[in-house]
């Protein structure tokens, strides 16, 4: 994801998570060009984020205000540590096995049924 973002140019957002300052009194064309940049950049960042996700996912994350903050949410509650990611590679190559010997014991009765 950090890939993606920073591709289309919003990883900062999320990564600095600066806060967009309001524009002065008569600013220039430059200052809103800019403002309207950052605060975009922000929004695009969040939407991204929360698309990434599934809808159950997304339940818990709608809440938060910053593209930093569901972002930090997402590992503090994903990534794990290093043991728990191997468990789960182990569980997953487990669950495929299991799924595979399933189609074979299907494939053998559609055979001697046949």
């Amino acid at each position: 994801m950090e890939t993606y973002l920073d591709a289309m140019d919003m990883w900062e957002a999320v990564e600095k998570d600066y806060n967009v300052p309001p524009l002065p009194n008569n600013p220039t064309t430059s200052q809103i060009k800019n403002h309207k940049d950052r605060k975009t950049r922000k929004s695009k960042a969040k939407v991204c984020l929360f698309s990434a996700v599934s809808s159950s996912i997304f339940t818990q994350i709608m809440s938060l205000k910053s593209a930093k903050a569901i972002c930090d949410y997402l590992k503090a509650e994903y990534e794990g540590d290093e043991r728990i990611r191997g468990m789960q590679v182990l569980n997953l190559i487990r669950d495929f096995e299991m799924q595979k010997m399933k189609e074979l014991k299907l494939s053998k009765i559609t055979l001697k049924g046949s």
